[in-house]
C-alpha cells in the first residue's frame, strides 16, 4: 500500500525570516489525520534567511534529527556543543530529560535550507545527549546512505528507537531501490525535485506512507533529495 500526502497539503509556518512547512501537525498547525506515522512526529522543511533563526528552547523526551540541505546552520546547546554544519550535515540531539538549543544562519545573505525530524524515542527520560556527522549525500550520489539508526551501523548517528533513516541525492535519470521486510514500515519525504515511486509521481514536498510492499523504487526526472524512514 502506497499513500502520498501532496506537499502542496502541508502546513505552513512563514514570518519574516522564515518559511517552514510541515508534514504533519506542529505549532499552531493542527490536522489530525496528519498527526505523525508510527514513531515519526515532526518532519519541517524550514528555509531560513540570512541572519534569521530560534533562539535558546527547549525539548524533552524526542529524538531530533537536522539534516542541512543548503547553506550553514550554527548550532548551540546546553550540554556546551557549539558547531556550524554544512550541507551533508546531520546532527541528532536526544532531548531526554531536557536540553535547549539555538539554531541560527549565520549568513548575512544566503538561505539555510534544512530538514527537521523528530522521533519519540523507545524510552523517557533518557540523559541528554548531542552528536554530528556530515556524510557525503552530494558527492556521492545515487545511492542511499545511512543516517541514523538504532544501533548506529555502517557510520550512522543513533537515534533512540527502531528507526533507520537513510537520505540520498539524485540527478535525473538515476534510480535507489529499497527492500522492505513484511513487518516494516517506510516513510518517504522527497525534499527537492521530481521523481517517480514505483511508477507514481512524485514532486518537490510530497510525503509517502509504504506498507506491505516488498521492493521500492525511486526514479529521478530531475536532480532529488530524499530522506527515507524504515520504522517498525
Amino acid at each position: 500500500m502506497i499513500r502520498i500526502r501532496p506537499g502542496k497539503d502541508r502546513g505552513q509556518t512563514k514570518i519574516g525570516w522564515l518559511d517552514a512547512r510541515h508534514t504533519f501537525s506542529f505549532g499552531r498547525y493542527y490536522d489530525e489525520d496528519h498527526m505523525g506515522f508510527r514513531n515519526l512526529r515532526v518532519i519541517n522543511q524550514d528555509r531560513v534567511s540570512g541572519g534569521g533563526g530560534f533562539p535558546m528552547h527547549g525539548h524533552s523526551d524526542m529524538e531530533i534529527i537536522t539534516y542541512v540541505l543548503e547553506g550553514e546552520l550554527a548550532h548551540k546547546d546546553s550540554l556546551g556543543h557549539e558547531s556550524v554544519l554544512k550541507p551533508g550535515g546531520v546532527q541528532v540531539i536526544t532531548a531526554g530529560t531536557g536540553v535547549t538549543h539555538s539554531e541560527f544562519n549565520p549568513s548575512a545573505a544566503g538561505t539555510l535550507h534544512l530538514l527537521q525530524m523528530w522521533v519519540e524515542p523507545d524510552a523517557s527520560g533518557l540523559p541528554p545527549a548531542y552528536a554530528e556527522k556530515t556524510f557525503h549525500v552530494d558527492r556521492e550520489r545515487g545511492r542511499w546512505h545511512l543516517i541514523a539508526s538504532r544501533d548506529g551501523r555502517a557510520g550512522s548517528l543513533l537515534i533512540h528507537q527502531d528507526v533507520s533513516l537513510s537520505a540520498a541525492k539524485m540527478d535525473p535519470g538515476q534510480s535507489v531501490d529499497y527492500s522492505l521486510d513484511p513487518d516494516r514500515h517506510v516513510w518517504i519525504h522527497l525534499a527537492s525535485g521530481e521523481a517517480t515511486l514505483n511508477g507514481r509521481n512524485l514532486s518537490a514536498g510530497d510525503g509517502v506512507a509504504v506498507s506491505q510492499e516488498s521492493v521500492l523504487r525511486i526514479e529521478a526526472e530531475s536532480t532529488v533529495d530524499l530522506v527515507l524512514f524504515d520504522l517498525g
